[in-house]
């Protein structure tokens, strides 16, 4: 058999090159949104450049109750897709490749679901596909995962077949390596360090913004600046 490698992940609104990088790094993703919402964080929201900085487009969402999980989180305003095709239109219209891709990205905006998951998986598959990133994406819950957060990551390596479980680097403070290694899987770890720039509008250049950035600046060549790429 093989070598396998999975990364399990929550999603985010349209995420920052490095997620789309881990997602190219494995044979297959698993989305974990069942799992705590948590405020203040990437599932609703992601950074623009703009002429005055940087900006927040953030899905206005109901909380309605602290354990409420990512897949059952629903938005609050539905008028919020017509507001961020409206700023996505006046920050990168002048970017060069922002009228060849904008249809897509778009579409997805005008068939938007109420469900933050589903919202957020929608735009995740069409920019795999816009950077030819093949990488199979699955729902945790199609796995049945229990027991502890360590176990549910084993869980789903051995469901999944996979000998190499990626994680992000923030994970160092919980996982085990040694519990991984009993059940014959190893930890490798995403480094985002050392990304290469690209022809951005509005200097200074930052790395951390959504996807859409580089995407709208570099087009076909997109998928160059991830690390994934060879």
């Amino acid at each position: 058999m093989g070598s396998k490698k999975i990364a399990i992940l929550q999603s985010n609104y349209i995420p920052w090159k490095g997620y789309f990088d881990m997602i190219a790094n494995v044979d297959v993703f698993v989305i974990y949104d069942e799992v705590q919402y948590t405020k203040n964080d990437w599932r609703n929201r992601n950074i623009i450049k703009t002429k005055n900085g940087l900006q927040w487009l953030t899905i206005a969402v109901r909380q309605e109750s602290l354990s409420q999980a990512i897949c059952e989180t629903l938005v609050f305003k539905t008028n919020w897709t017509k507001k961020h095709i409206g700023t996505l239109q006046a920050n990168y219209s002048k970017a060069p490749y922002f009228s060849d891709y904008k249809d897509r990205i778009f579409k997805i905006y005008e068939n938007a679901s109420i469900n933050l998951s589903e919202i957020n998986i929608s735009f995740i598959k069409e920019i795999c596909a816009i950077l030819e990133i093949d990488t199979k994406i699955i729902d945790s819950r199609s796995l049945n995962l229990t027991g502890d957060k360590q176990e549910r990551l084993v869980q789903a390596c051995k469901q999944l077949n996979a000998d190499t479980y990626l994680s992000g680097p923030a994970a160092k403070n919980y996982i085990d390596e040694d519990f991984f290694s009993n059940h014959q899987i190893n930890v490798e770890w995403m480094d985002y360090s050392n990304y290469k720039t690209y022809n951005q509008l509005h200097p200074p250049f930052e790395h951390r913004v959504s996807i859409l950035d580089l995407i709208f600046n570099e087009g076909p060549n997109a998928k160059k600046y991830l690390k994934s790429y060879t």
